[in-house]
């Protein structure tokens, strides 16, 4: 007969995250054997995540990460098959584990073990369709925000000319207003400038396509309007500021505080993912 304990048994559900009885019958299976029955586990985990992987995963949520010191940051997308799975404690200590390591510096592939045993623990098809991380050089911070249900998230870098201007409370509140408007608005770009020449021409083609009956000059002025409309849409610059039901612009916003602040303050990048919406997913 096999020789191994209750606390055997413990210790490689621990470590595998499988069932009691599965973890008891490895150990059976491996003479008491314990590096032999965690190989056993994980076989047979990596078996049925290959076989769970053909099920559709369109659930899911979007997690962050900000380590300590808000200099590295990471924003990623954690799939599984349904709501109750995604709002599942155990599924949420897997995701949380998961941005950490990568926020770390960890890759995918480096984690796919954990995911194959994930699968083989919760019961669903797990993936991990996109991930961002951001390293902050100079001075500035990492800052994310989870929109209540986990189904949009935002991972942004904002940088300072000064030093002492990231430590203080008006740099942090507009952080994370920025963070706020991200979220809310799903802007393209931060300006007019990242906007590609292709996407701003087919944009005036359509609108003087729309207003062709009328004469040239109306045209122009016209085509130029809706421009800016598109502009506001897609820019963060250019969109109004939510939190001041849209008087004032993101970068007039912006202008504001780092003037009060004596400060150059510039948004340099930001991510926005929402569940699903990646093709990968």
């Amino acid at each position: 007969m096999a020789d191994f304990t209750a606390a055997d048994v413990g210790k490689l559900r621990e470590l595998t995250g499988a069932g009691l009885m599965e973890c008891k019958r490895a150990l059976v299976e491996a003479n008491g054997n314990f590096d032999a029955a965690v190989d056993l586990l994980r076989t047979k985990g990596v078996a049925a995540a290959t076989k769970k992987s053909t099920r559709q995963a369109k659930e899911g949520v979007i997690a962050q990460c900000i380590l300590p010191g808000a200099k590295t940051g990471v924003l990623a997308e954690i799939d599984c098959e349904t709501d109750f799975v995604a709002r599942n404690d155990t599924f949420r200590a897997f995701y949380d584990d998961l941005t950490r390591r990568l926020a770390f510096g960890a890759t995918l592939e480096s984690l796919e073990a954990e995911r194959v045993a994930a699968v083989a623990r919760i019961g669903e098809n797990i993936q991990i369709p996109r991930f961002v991380r951001y390293e902050v050089a100079g001075n500035g911070i990492a800052a994310a925000y989870i929109h209540t249900g986990a189904k949009v998230g935002v991972l942004v870098e904002v940088g300072a000319g000064k030093e002492a201007t990231v430590g203080t409370e008006e740099f942090k509140q507009l952080v994370r207003d920025i963070t706020l408007q991200i979220a809310a608005g799903n802007p393209a770009v931060i300006s007019r400038e990242q906007v590609p020449a292709a996407t701003v021409a087919k944009e005036k083609e359509i609108a003087a396509e729309q207003v062709k009956n009328k004469p040239p000059q109306a045209i122009a002025k016209i085509v130029e309007g809706k421009l800016e409309k598109f502009y506001q849409g897609v820019c963060l610059w250019d969109q109004g500021f939510v939190k001041r039901n849209s008087e004032v612009s993101i970068k007039e916003h912006v202008g504001s505080i780092a003037k009060q602040l004596g400060d150059e303050i510039v948004i340099r990048r930001f991510a926005r993912f929402q569940v699903g919406e990646s093709p990968a997913a």
